[in-house]
């Protein structure tokens, strides 16, 4: 490993976010899964939660749009919805879903500086009601235009940025925030030797 490669990769794992995870929900379109997983790894998220009750487990994403994103991140999928859940809630404090309802909240409004997992769901019908009724509360993205809904990865971005900015703020990417041992797992599994730690 040369040394500027082994610097962009420490950089970027010193980033890595622990507080901060994405929840698809069926989410059919694989270009849309690794859209999101291009921009998590952008934002710093390195672990993303795949639930696909409807369909077959993914061994390959939509390799275009990620441009190989998801090689660098942990992919947890799930085909049982309570399984996935009960492990979201295991790291994770607050929980929210992108629904409109009358006790949804502005995006602007999530407190981002804590533990947080935000769910997004399928194209067409959205998240699920049995997913919203495990969460802490539902958001929407403020819009003005005749059109009241975002393409899933769209969304996405735009509400993880708003994480980022939130946890910048904070100094949560001024140090190292990943658990020990996951930061150590990531070091080896990156191609780091004993030499380069």
């Amino acid at each position: 490993m040369t040394p500027e490669r082994r610097e962009r990769l420490l950089s970027v794992l010193n980033k890595r976010q622990a507080g901060l995870t994405v929840v698809l929900e069926n989410v059919f379109d694989p270009h849309n899964i690794s859209a999101v997983l291009r921009t998590c790894d952008a934002v710093g998220i390195q672990d993303v939660y795949v639930l696909n009750t409807q369909t077959a487990r993914r061994k390959r994403w939509g390799h275009k749009s990620s441009s190989s994103a998801a090689k660098w991140l942990t992919v947890h999928q799930f085909n049982d919805t309570a399984t996935c859940m009960a492990a979201v809630r295991e790291k994770y404090d607050k929980i929210y879903t992108t629904h409109l309802a009358a006790d949804s909240k502005s995006l602007y409004e999530i407190d981002f500086t804590g533990s947080v997992a935000l769910v997004f769901g399928n194209e067409q019908e959205g998240v699920s009601e049995e997913i919203r009724k495990l969460c802490d509360g539902n958001f929407i993205i403020p819009q003005v235009g005749i059109i009241k809904s975002l393409n899933i990865s769209v969304a996405c971005a735009v509400s993880i940025y708003e994480a980022m900015r939130q946890k910048s703020i904070a100094g949560h990417y001024e140090q190292k925030n990943l658990p020990d041992a996951q930061y150590n797992e990531l070091l080896e599994e990156w191609g780091f030797q004993e030499e380069d730690m």
